[in-house]
């Protein structure tokens, strides 16, 4: 059924990422979040947020933020050696290398059975917080829409071939009741129709959403069969700038294309801005200066803080 779902990702990656999204969080500007489960200020960020439930219009949905290129482990290291950096916690790979494990035979089934370990553990660390969350709204008198188990994946890596089967082993295996697995599935043809804003996108975006694409009809299948709500993303080609200015070009486009496929919108923000001094090894300086430290993580929030003026939701 279409309708508007304004996200955004990576609560709990950093304290001041998640002081950053709780003001949205506030203003009703969220409709729903991702909680990042394995890096080390987890528990003072849930608090933060079991604290502000009472400040609340209403609880966003919260979703699991699968996370194996960051963070540490929430397995024993010794026992995904695949996924480690060596003789450390810290998770290893990146979404290249979990990617090729998908097409090494001779990796393929051991990457996939560390990666259910860690699957396994990542989502009961988040849904233990989601259901307290949950719990302490429905006493305050707070609305929160969320019924079953909702999952997504930093870089979207849950897309990945060998990540997406361990995922789905395990919600069978564990009797999950999922509601919502993201779909990166982002139509790109509203993007290419805007000629004059082609020059805006950084080009391994479209490559992104591109190979995003190929996976997304698996994933379209899955929630067909598991009667969850059919989905696009808005959030790839404009990955890290989603700008006020831009989104009122495409709304109208992408909306329709949207209502006519009969699919739920997810509009995906970045907003939470991370300080210099929360850098760590669980970060890695690379990806805050490409990402996490970036002014754009202020111009996201702006977009979020005036987004309904555009939905009219």
């Amino acid at each position: 059924m279409f309708r508007i779902d304004i996200h955004a990702d990576d609560y709990a990656l950093t304290v001041n990422t998640s002081k950053d999204m709780l003001s949205c969080m506030k203003r009703g500007q969220l409709d729903s979040i991702s909680i990042v489960p394995n890096m080390s200020c987890f528990d003072q960020c849930m608090a933060l947020l079991y604290e502000a439930i009472p400040q609340l219009p209403f609880l966003p949905k919260m979703s699991v933020h699968l996370d194996f290129v960051e963070g540490r482990c929430l397995t024993g290291a010794d026992e995904i050696p695949l996924l480690t950096k060596p003789g450390d916690s810290l998770m290893g790979l990146s979404w290249g290398g979990l990617f090729m494990m998908s097409y090494l035979p001779w990796k393929r089934n051991g990457a996939k059975a560390q990666l259910k370990k860690e699957v396994k553990a990542q989502i009961e660390k988040v849904d233990a917080a989601v259901n307290h969350a949950m719990r302490l709204a429905e006493s305050a008198g707070i609305r929160c829409g969320q019924k079953g188990l909702r999952i997504d994946s930093h870089q979207h890596a849950h897309m990945i071939p060998v990540v997406w089967e361990a995922l789905t082993e395990v919600i069978t295996e564990e009797h999950y009741e999922v509601e919502y697995i993201r779909n990166s599935r982002e139509m790109l043809g509203a993007f290419l129709r805007e000629t004059s804003l082609w020059s805006t996108y950084r080009p391994i975006n479209f490559v992104k959403n591109r190979l995003l694409a190929f996976y997304s009809h698996r994933v379209d299948r899955y929630a067909l069969a598991h009667r969850m709500e059919q989905m696009y993303l808005w959030g790839l080609v404009m990955s890290g700038h989603m700008d006020h200015e831009r989104i009122v070009r495409l709304y109208p486009r992408i909306r329709e294309l949207a209502r006519k496929q009969d699919r739920v919108l997810e509009i995906l923000f970045h907003p939470g801005s991370t300080l210099p001094e929360e850098v760590t090894s669980e970060i890695g300086k690379e990806a805050a200066e490409e990402f996490y430290l970036r002014a754009d993580r202020r111009v996201e929030m702006e977009a979020v803080r005036r987004i309904r003026e555009v939905t009219g939701t």
